[in-house]
C-alpha cells in the first residue's frame, strides 16, 4: 500500500483528498492544527475503509510546524508517495487593508511552507524513482487580484518549473487551480458568499477526482471544472490592462465581502 501526506486535511478540498484516497486503499497521513479533528477524522477513514491514518499536528505558519512535516517527509522507513500541499486560508479585505504581517503570514503557508515540503518529499521520490506532489493553488493564480492570486500564481509556476526539472524521474508535480468550492474557506476568513452565483461553486469531491485523474495523465496544471476551463481561457487572450479593470468590478459583485 502506498501513503500519501495531505496538509489542511480536516476540511474542503484536503478533507475531500483523504477521502478518496483511503477508499482508494492509501495509507494517509493527516496534517493540520486541530489535533482532535484530525484524531476523529483519522479514526473514521481507519474504520471505513481499513488504512492506516497517521495524525501529525501542525502550523505551517510556523517555522517548527513545517519542520515536523518536513521530517515526516522525509522518513525513508515509511516514505510517502504522494504529497498534497493543500493547507492555505484568505485574508479579508484588499491591499493596505489588511496588516503586513497577516499577508507575510499567508506567504509563510503559500509559498514557504510548499517550497520546503515540495523539497522534502521529492528528494526522497526521486531516490525511488516514483510518486507525485499536488499544490493545490486557484484560478485566482491566473488573475491580478491582489496577495491571495500572487501567492497561487507562485504556486502554479513553481509547480510547473520543478515539474520540467524533475521530467523523466518518475516524480509527477501538478498544481492544481479551482474556482470557488464549498468548503470552510470563506467562513473562516470571515467572508460572506451569498452574492457568488450557484454556477461558479463547485464540488469538493468532484474537484479531487478531475485533479487525480489530471495528475495520473501528467498535467502539470488541473483547472478541473470545463466551467473554469472555458473562463480562464478568456483570461488568456484578454489584455493585462482590460482584465485588471473587469477582475476588480467582478470581485466587487461576486467576491467575498
Amino acid at each position: 500500500m502506498t501513503s500519501a501526506l495531505i496538509t489542511g486535511a480536516t476540511a474542503g478540498i484536503g478533507a475531500a483528498f483523504a477521502r478518496r484516497l483511503a477508499a482508494d486503499g492509501h495509507n494517509l497521513v493527516l496534517v493540520a492544527r486541530d489535533t482532535e479533528r484530525l484524531r476523529a477524522q483519522a479514526t473514521e477513514l481507519h474504520d471505513r475503509h481499513g488504512i492506516e491514518a497517521e495524525v501529525l499536528t501542525a502550523d505551517l505558519a510556523t517555522d517548527a510546524g513545517i519542520e515536523a512535516v518536513e521530517t515526516r517527509l522525509g522518513d525513508r522507513v515509511s516514505p510517502i508517495d504522494l504529497l498534497v500541499n493543500n493547507a492555505g486560508f484568505g485574508n479579508k479585505g484588499r491591499y493596505l487593508d489588511v496588516p503586513v504581517a497577516d499577508e507575510l503570514t499567508m506567504l509563510k503557508v503559500h509559498c514557504e511552507a510548499v517550497l520546503r515540503l515540495t523539497s522534502a518529499a521529492v528528494t526522497g521520490m526521486r531516490e525511488r524513482g516514483r510518486g507525485g506532489v499536488v499544490n493545490v493553488a486557484s484560478v485566482a493564480a491566473f488573475l491580478p487580484r491582489g496577495t491571495y492570486g500572487a501567492s497561487k500564481a507562485w504556486v502554479v509556476q513553481f509547480t510547473q518549473g520543478v515539474a520540467k526539472d524533475l521530467a523523466g524521474t518518475g516524480v509527477r508535480l501538478m498544481a492544481l487551480c479551482p474556482g470557488f468550492v464549498r468548503t470552510e474557506f470563506h467562513d473562516r476568513a470571515g467572508m460572506g458568499t451569498g452574492n457568488i452565483p450557484g454556477w461558479m461553486w463547485l464540488d469538493a469531491d468532484k474537484v479531487v477526482e478531475a485533479a487525480l485523474s489530471d495528475l495520473a495523465r501528467g498535467a502539470s496544471v488541473s483547472i478541473p471544472d470545463p466551467r473554469y476551463k472555458a473562463l480562464m481561457g478568456l483570461v488568456k487572450v484578454t489584455p493585462r490592462a482590460l482584465l485588471g479593470g473587469v477582475t476588480s468590478r467582478a470581485g466587487r459583485s461576486y467576491g467575498p465581502r
